[in-house]
């Protein structure tokens, strides 16, 4: 873990210097990345232009969900948000020689090229954060504060670990990046509106088949003082933690199997 972690370190700050390299252009993408995620917000405040209530919330609520989805998808995006490119480095060969080298595969695939640009959609995140915490008719306490960040950092865990999966899955697949990105991605701009607009069967296979709900929706439903559209007991409201190393276990693991049963590019 010690070595992993350092070498995951030494990797993305030679990335860093490269990037930084270049200042005028990491500051003007940076700002672009920023405001190619702010579209995915301008159409929800179009929406609530002519409407009061989606499904039942309100404008503040929504922008809090889609505020604590960003943050998290981009924390993710920005740590692990590389692992989709596993499939072509065993296409054209590139993992065999990450293998020889005294730095374990995972964080040299997690590292390789960091972009910190995507640090963008982070502070995009953040901003709406604060205008959506401004726009409720209820106060925060310290403590809703506290667990409002373990949000964010226990649905960037599961964002990381389902990309991981992800890339984990390509030692079979190897080419599963589009895959992967659906429910990555995908994820995330389902996550930015309330459960309540989706159907029933949908609400199931993202809590019991893929836990995309315990991102923000579940724990947010707590916050909020809304009652499950599922109907769940309130104690499943605080499982997103056991959720988030849930999911680290069954990534771990079969990031073992698909190392032991990698077998070379062309075999």
């Amino acid at each position: 873990m010690v070595e992993g972690l350092r070498g995951y370190a030494l990797i993305a700050a030679m990335w860093f210097r490269s990037t930084l390299a270049y200042r005028a252009s990491f500051l003007l993408t940076t700002l672009g990345h920023a405001a190619s995620s702010a579209l995915e917000f301008a159409g929800i405040l179009i929406i609530f232009s002519h409407v009061d209530q989606l499904g039942g919330f309100s404008v503040g609520e929504v922008a809090l969900m889609y505020a604590t989805a960003s943050c998290s998808l981009g924390l993710a995006d920005l740590f692990l948000g590389n692992m989709d490119q596993l499939g072509a480095r065993i296409r054209d060969g590139s993992v065999d020689t990450m293998l020889i080298r005294p730095v374990p595969l995972f964080a040299q695939v997690a590292a390789d090229r960091f972009v910190l640009r995507r640090v963008g959609r982070i502070i995009q995140g953040v901003l709406v954060l604060g205008w959506a915490i401004s726009r409720l008719d209820t106060t925060f306490s310290p403590l809703e504060y506290v667990l409002l960040a373990g949000v964010i950092g226990c649905g960037a865990v599961i964002f990381g670990a389902l990309w991981a999966l992800g890339g984990a899955f390509q030692f079979w697949a190897q080419d599963a990046a589009q895959v992967q990105n659906a429910v990555t991605y995908g994820g995330n701009r389902l996550l930015q509106y309330p459960p309540t607009i989706y159907g029933t069967e949908l609400l199931r296979g993202v809590t019991y088949l893929v836990p995309l709900a315990f991102v923000n929706w579940i724990p947010l439903l707590r916050l909020l003082d809304r009652e499950s559209p599922l109907g769940l007991p309130g104690w499943v409201d605080f499982l997103s933690p056991l959720v988030a190393v849930a999911l680290c276990v069954l990534t771990a693991v079969v990031w073992r199997v698909g190392i032991r049963t990698y077998r070379s590019t062309g075999s």
